[in-house]
């Protein structure tokens, strides 16, 4: 069983930045994808960054690139999203996803996702 911890979400004003963590335990995580996602009031969960654990390779939804950065810490089995210039339309619920197997063209897509964590809340106000 694959246990996902996410943390660092709060509150900040736009043009500013936060940093969330996933801490990940449970399972070796090489061969799958580690995955941020967020869910605004009303709307359905959309993913936001995305990195293959092996390779780190990284992918993003069009409306984070260049604001937002995933990075991985193998030894302590964390990824973390590094959001900057955050607008009030990033403020959602972010949640962690892990996927176990990587599948081409399927990083984001929810349905991908084998485990979730609680997510935690970023409110960007303006």
């Amino acid at each position: 069983q694959v246990q996902l911890v996410e943390s660092g979400g709060g509150l900040v004003q736009a043009g500013g930045s936060l940093r969330l963590s996933c801490a990940a335990s449970g399972r070796t995580f090489s061969g799958g994808v580690m995955g941020w996602f967020r869910q605004a009031p009303g709307r359905e969960r959309a993913f936001v960054a995305a990195m293959r654990w092996s390779l780190g390779t990284t992918y993003y939804a069009d409306s984070v690139k260049g604001r937002f950065t995933i990075s991985r810490d193998v030894a302590k089995n964390t990824v973390s999203l590094q959001m900057s210039s955050l607008k009030p339309e990033d403020t959602a619920v972010y949640t962690c996803g892990f996927a176990a197997v990587y599948r081409a063209g399927a990083v984001g897509l929810r349905t991908a996702y084998d485990y979730w964590g609680q997510g935690t809340q970023v409110t960007v106000s303006s």
